[in-house]
């Protein structure tokens, strides 16, 4: 069996291992005698599109190497449909790499989660190294600059939370993205409906819609929480990066645009605009000289929403 042509493979070719993770749509196991691959079976099959799956199988396989490469370190990109009895059931994915992850007191492995960025470190949670100041600019910087690429591409991200964005600050500060099969091309319906996740929804769209704009404002959600290490904070709020993670330019920057993000529709900044204001370069434009053209937006209105809620400070067991 091999996935890395893109081919369909039959659900019979591969036998699972342990189960590893799921939520709402879809449980995700590991690939029995392979200690790379995972597999995602859906629990409802008779609800995925199976050409949106197809077409970012495609995706994938249109890049060229090097951005091949460069998606393969920056998301579990479905790598080809997983079939049955003539329909799509699920499909093959890399695992997350292993310096995203971390152990736990009883041996249990984790991922390093958002999660654990936005929050003061928990006694529980101590193996998960935390960043310096300058760090946290890098990783909201790493953040920003991996949706500006999926956005260059031509992808909605729709599902961007605490929960599906890992990160890491070895060997270099980074972002790694997971649900991948919740993207879609612009102007193309999703492989499933369209989940969201509480606190983490554009306020001005419904949770079942997804667009370049509504990642426009999660994008300001990412990077105002980061630098504020506050899970909560949204634009129209006041934002107070931790100390020392921005000089005077970045900060002005960074608080314009997160002001922005608060407005309406189409207005709000796009990561492209984040990526230079979290930048080391010692100029910002935070206007064009002439108007930029915007992609496609893609406004299909789907039903679902993702079965998962964030972490409270109050949780057992953080």
């Amino acid at each position: 069996m091999s996935a890395e042509d893109g081919s369909d493979v039959a659900r019979s070719s591969f036998a699972l291992g342990d189960r590893v993770g799921g939520g709402g749509q879809g449980e995700v196991h590991a690939v029995a005698g392979d200690a790379v691959l995972l597999y995602k079976e859906y629990k409802s099959p008779s609800t995925v599109d199976g050409n949106a799956l197809a077409a970012l199988v495609a995706f994938r396989q249109g890049l060229g190497r090097g951005d091949r490469d460069h998606l393969d370190a920056r998301a579990a990109w479905p790598l080809c449909r997983v079939v049955e009895g003539g329909r799509v059931v699920g499909f093959l994915l890399r695992r997350a790499p292993s310096h995203m992850t971390w152990r736990t007191s009883a041996g249990k492995t984790k991922l390093v989660e958002l999660q654990y960025l936005l929050r003061p470190p928990k006694a529980a949670w101590q193996e998960v190294s935390q960043p310096t100041p300058e760090q946290r600019r890098a990783l909201a910087l790493a953040c920003v600059e991996t949706i500006d690429w999926f956005h260059g591409a031509g992808l909605v991200i729709g599902d961007i939370s605490q929960a599906n964005v890992l990160w890491s600050l070895t060997p270099e500060p980074a972002a790694y993205f997971l649900d991948c099969d919740g993207f879609r091309r612009v102007g193309h319906g999703p492989v499933q409906a369209q989940a969201g996740t509480p606190d983490w929804n554009d306020p001005l769209t419904p949770s079942t819609e997804a667009s370049v704009d509504t990642d426009a404002y999660k994008t300001a959600l990412v990077a105002g929480r980061i630098l504020a290490r506050d899970p909560y904070l949204a634009p129209g709020q006041e934002l107070r990066p931790v100390t020392g993670c921005l000089n005077d330019r970045q900060d002005a920057a960074v608080r314009g645009l997160f002001a922005q993000a608060a407005g309406e529709r189409g207005t709000r900044p796009r990561p492209g605009e984040w990526r230079t204001a979290l930048s080391e370069r010692g100029t910002i434009a935070l206007t064009a000289a002439t108007p930029r053209p915007r992609p496609v937006v893609d406004r299909t209105v789907l039903d679902g929403v993702r079965d998962r809620k964030p972490i409270r400070l109050h949780t057992p067991g953080l």
